[in-house]
């Protein structure tokens, strides 16, 4: 038993971690097949539009997937907007949680620039079609620096001129190298900020993740089983033309009530609304004895964590 609440230990604290690599391994994969299946350098005037394009366009259609895919957003997002009297509270609480977000959407968009910058091609063919770095190269060169635009494509000219085709990738190769750097030392602050902010301790936030998860898979069990009782309800009243029997189902203010991430108090912000639903709902609205002995008031950075 020991053995195994240790594996399950680790599995919860190293959940997050290995998603991003999942995710970041993925990213460069794909990075590869784009590299040397889909890329030609034009070795023309459109060097730089080309390779800026194959370097900065996917990494931005990776950051509109990742919010698309981010169930978070949807969950702050989904009917905000029609409960007028806390639209304003929702956007700020929305607000507070771009942030987090936009660090998880981030992963895979810098992970193909960085990926793309050690392997030089998308750079190096930019960079041939910059006026700039003609401008650097081509001071003291004569004419032979001005087909600079044909070394991604040209063999003998890239012979020629290997000390500039060297330079250029080992510029991309720097910049790739600093930004790895730049991000891994802004994830660790951000993470030890984080932290330091959080309103509750380290083993009360691993419970809520495990509560989490493991709310939101009997709540998709329970849902399912409800929705195909429903539906079966339905069905025989339809082809069988008999009433339909009493079934008890939840309303749209009680699916409201469970659907928010918070209560929009400043002095209590719940992490967990289906919880909260279940301890005032026989109290009639009061606070139960049960949230009264373990009350949790978690703040935007605790839910971020909580949700990681």
């Amino acid at each position: 038993m020991d053995r195994l609440r240790e594996a399950l230990d680790f599995c919860i604290c190293h959940q997050t971690i290995l998603g991003y690599s999942t995710v970041s391994l993925l990213t460069a994969a794909s990075q590869h097949i784009f590299s040397s299946v889909v890329f030609k350098c034009p070795c023309n005037s459109w060097n730089m539009v080309y390779g800026s394009f194959f370097l900065l366009a996917p990494a931005f259609i990776l950051l509109l997937f990742g919010y698309m895919v981010n169930a978070r957003m949807w969950h702050q997002l989904t009917g905000s907007c029609s409960r007028e009297k806390e639209c304003s509270s929702l956007r700020a609480h929305f607000c507070q949680m771009l942030v987090p977000m936009t660090a998880r959407a981030l992963v895979a968009p810098l992970t193909w620039i960085a990926v793309a910058l050690l392997g030089a091609n998308f750079s190096e063919c930019a960079a041939s079609g910059s006026s700039l770095t003609k401008r650097l190269f081509c001071k003291d060169n004569g004419t032979d620096c001005q087909e600079l635009f044909k070394i991604p494509c040209d063999k003998a000219l890239s012979a020629q001129m290997s000390s500039e085709r060297l330079s250029l990738q080992a510029q991309s190769q720097l910049i790739g190298w600093f930004l790895i750097a730049s991000i891994m030392t802004m994830a660790l602050i951000s993470k030890c900020v984080s932290h330091c902010r959080s309103s509750v301790s380290y083993l009360q936030l691993k419970f809520w993740k495990i509560y989490s998860k493991e709310e939101q898979e009997i709540f998709e069990i329970k849902a399912k089983e409800h929705a195909t009782k429903l539906a079966e309800r339905n069905t025989n009243c339809f082809f069988e033309g008999t009433d339909p029997a009493p079934f008890p189902t939840p309303s749209k203010e009680e699916w409201q009530k469970i659907s928010m991430l918070c209560t929009f108090d400043s002095h209590e912000v719940y992490y967990d609304m289906i919880r909260k639903y279940s301890s005032t709902k026989g109290g009639k609205g009061a606070k139960s004895k049960e949230e009264r002995q373990d009350h949790i008031v978690l703040s935007p950075v605790d839910e971020a964590q909580a949700g990681e």
